[in-house]
């Protein structure tokens, strides 16, 4: 399959992007942002833009894309509601709308937030603001997933980018495996979630896959290829 991936220099980003390469079902992946990855391969081509919602570049062609890896993202820490809006729910549809009319065969996955408010009514801002995003993707043309990854453990030399979550990362690490066995609808890793995404857009019509919205221990089975019944 042919990946159009956002967020790639994030740490889920760069998780999902070192599984596609690492991955024979995924052929090529076309990273898009707003920085430079510094990373080589023969299947990645990388575009970097101000605005990463562009996709009106005459050699972007939608239907020649199987999946859009959706892996952008802020902290709302600090941040009023319109503006977390404007980089959360804006940005996300700006690149879904023109991707879902020109190629409703594509498959979107959405790196969404365990807590997220589907109701759209909640007292938590981030979590109504991830919530109408989900909502409004699911309404497009396209097979829609939206991945709720809660704790999300950084492994196979995956970096945080803020020095704070990589100390407590670090401090945490030899706790993440009795994590995993005691709350596995809490936590996983980059590469699981990685293998997961590639797997329910490999599915045909959704085969397998146990919901539109997936969360830890749906993410680690499918990155496990486990049974889902």
């Amino acid at each position: 399959m042919n990946v159009i991936l956002f967020g790639a220099t994030g740490m889920i980003g760069r998780g999902v992007l070192r599984e596609c390469l690492r991955d024979d079902s995924v052929e090529s992946v076309l990273a898009i942002g707003r920085t430079p990855l510094g990373v080589t391969h023969p299947k990645l081509r990388e575009r970097v833009q101000d605005d990463p919602s562009d996709l009106s570049a005459p050699d972007l062609d939608p239907t020649a894309y199987d999946a859009c890896f959706f892996c952008l993202g802020v902290s709302s820490v600090g941040m009023k509601e319109e503006a977390y809006r404007r980089v959360t729910y804006d940005l996300t549809l700006a690149v879904a709308r023109p991707l879902a009319a020109a190629n409703p065969a594509l498959t979107f996955v959405y790196v969404s937030g365990e807590g997220t408010d589907s109701t759209e009514r909640g007292r938590s801002m981030w979590a109504r603001v991830k919530g109408r995003t989900e909502n409004d993707l699911l309404q497009l043309p396209f097979r829609a997933y939206m991945v709720r990854p809660g704790i999300v453990q950084p492994v196979c030399g995956v970096p945080s980018k803020t020095r704070l979550y990589r100390t407590l990362y670090a401090v945490a690490a030899p706790l993440f495996p009795l994590l995993r066995r005691i709350a596995p609808n809490l936590v996983t890793t980059t590469e699981a979630l990685g293998r997961a995404m590639i797997a329910v857009a490999a599915a045909p019509q959704g085969a397998g896959v146990p919901g539109r919205i997936l969360r830890p221990r749906d993410i680690n089975r499918l990155a496990t290829g486990s049974d889902q019944s």
